[in-house]
């Protein structure tokens, strides 16, 4: 196996039993027992536990965001919305266990507190993100911030569906949930 190959691997079977067990339930030892590999060889990629972790909240977590909403077009906000919702149905299975995990750190579930701040700090940016994207499409609403907050709440509620209870969420009643909430603002 490659250096590449053998770092993929233990990031994979960490997310696992980061997931499984949390992060104080979750020993190098038994990541590097499911990986078949040493324990020096895991501490030659990752200097310790924190350090393994850290780069999948830190990195994947917030990269697997970032490429989510990149290639995404908001030509029309029910569409730009349903297809971001609507595309978690399609991530790898180790980029959902990613995502569950981020999810477990934002919900203070798991991590330390120098991860937690780091969700506090991106959490306090997401109603400006979502009224920036939403405000161009609001048509003289005077209820813009309700509407942006409520979004965001369907939007939370429609990931943990996908992600956390593994449910595939047709785009149909995905659009729908979020047409409701829209309306008016196409």
């Amino acid at each position: 196996m490659s250096d590449k190959d053998l770092r993929i691997r233990i990031k994979e079977v960490a997310v696992e039993h980061f997931n499984n067990n949390g992060y104080h339930g979750t020993t190098i030892r038994n990541i590097a027992k499911d990986v078949n590999c040493s324990l020096p060889m895991i501490y030659y990629y990752f200097n310790n536990k924190k350090e393994l972790f850290d780069e999948i909240i830190k990195k994947d977590y917030f990269d697997l965001l970032k490429r989510q909403a990149a290639h995404l077009k908001i030509d029309n906000i029910i569409d730009f919305y349903t297809r971001f919702i609507y595309e978690l149905n399609s991530l790898s299975s180790y980029d959902k266990r990613v995502y569950r995990l981020g999810i477990k750190v934002y919900l203070s579930f798991d991590g330390d507190d120098e991860l937690m701040e780091i969700m506090d700090k991106w959490e306090k940016t997401i109603i400006t993100r979502h009224y920036q994207i939403i405000k161009p499409h609001l048509k003289d609403m005077d209820n813009d911030i309700v509407i942006v907050r409520t979004l965001i709440h369907l939007l939370e509620t429609l990931i943990v569906s996908i992600i956390v209870k593994s449910r595939f969420l047709s785009e149909e009643e995905i659009r729908e949930e979020i047409s409701t909430v829209l309306r008016g603002c196409e």
